[in-house]
């Protein structure tokens, strides 16, 4: 059985797994709308990522005892200055998430379950490789510039960077 404030923390990190498939949802559309579909498709394919993760946690709480909710999800930002901006944004949230999951893992440690930790272990190496990810896209788009030959090739290539093969989510 979870522990009500186990169970409450869960709660609000499948409200932020759900925006953050919205923010990359939005994200998606904008670099679709403005001519860049490999970021696109990069970006919903990470949308229904973090889409499954809420999915995951939630079905934990209810498998644990507990209530998973519904959230309502507040509109994410819809307009973007530009490519850079959004990858920006996008390193940024996942440091955000991190930085959540770990907050979560810390307040199962203090209400003693040792079982919702070993379950959130996924999430903690799941959150260094989005973050790493991230910073790597960063990283070449720093390289590149605004330069627009230079962006098309960027775009063209991003579709096939994903994670290692292994790193999917489990199933839910």
């Amino acid at each position: 059985m979870l522990r009500e404030k186990v169970e409450k923390t869960l709660n609000l990190q499948v409200e932020k797994e759900g925006f953050s498939s919205n923010l990359y949802l939005a994200m998606a559309s904008w670099t679709e709308v403005n001519g860049y579909p490999g970021s696109a498709t990069w970006l919903y394919q990470q949308a229904e990522e973090e889409r499954l993760h809420m999915i995951k946690i939630f079905r934990y709480i209810n498998d644990r005892g507990g209530c998973g909710t519904v959230p309502a999800f507040k509109q994410p930002q819809i307009e973007f200055e530009s490519l850079h901006d959004i990858f920006q944004k996008v390193f940024e949230h996942e440091l955000f998430i991190s930085q959540s999951i770990n907050d979560l893992v810390g307040v199962c440690w203090e209400e003693k379950d040792y079982t919702t930790v070993q379950f959130l272990q996924w999430y903690v190496q799941e959150q260094i490789e989005e973050e790493s990810n991230a910073k790597t896209i960063l990283d070449r788009l720093n390289l590149l510039g605004e330069d627009k030959s230079r962006l098309y090739l960027f775009d063209r290539d991003i579709e096939s960077f994903r994670k290692p093969a292994g790193a999917a989510p489990a199933a839910v």
